[in-house]
């Protein structure tokens, strides 16, 4: 078993990434990754009989994700002003035309709903499986590989213009 630090060394990024995709807010971010390690080291036991570690603590973020906005209605109205800023989820680049084409790809991300906006990260950035993504956001594994679907035909319409202008 790991101990908590080796843990949060090896998911915490990840696990950031994923709830800054869904939050689209920093502090919320944060404040979700400091729920579920603390989730943790409250309840060490909680991992003995995990099978896929990754996978549960995507779970456990999603949870802490999905508490943290039923509980704090007043950061809706915040996230949904945030939401018109588009998430800086790729690197700047020096290159303009590489730096025009991440900023659009950034800004459709952003009007896909959160289901598939969620989805979408799971299976692109984090490489999980739709059985995965399942567990992780506790649906039909259809149901993923639908949002999954669904979202990548919209952003082939947001970005087939600037590939076929």
């Amino acid at each position: 078993m790991l101990d908590l630090s080796e843990i949060y060394d090896a998911h915490a990024q990840a696990l950031y990434g994923f709830l800054l995709n869904l939050t689209r807010n920093e502090a919320d971010s944060q404040d979700a990754l400091q729920e579920v390690f603390a989730r943790i080291a409250r309840k060490p036991g909680c991992l003995t009989e995990v099978r896929d570690l990754r996978a549960f603590l995507f779970r456990m973020a999603h949870h802490a994700s999905v508490d943290q906005t039923r509980n704090r209605a007043s950061r809706t109205r915040t996230a949904e002003r945030a939401a018109l800023e588009p998430t800086e989820l790729f690197a700047p680049s020096t290159d303009p035309d590489a730096d025009f084409f991440r900023k659009r790809v950034a800004e459709a991300l952003q009007e896909l709903p959160e289901e598939q906006r969620a989805v979408v990260h799971l299976k692109i950035w984090e490489d999980l499986t739709f059985v995965e993504i399942a567990r992780v956001l506790d649906i039909p594994a259809n149901t993923a590989a639908s949002r999954y679907r669904y979202a990548i035909e919209k952003l082939g319409s947001h970005l087939r213009p600037l590939l076929h202008p």
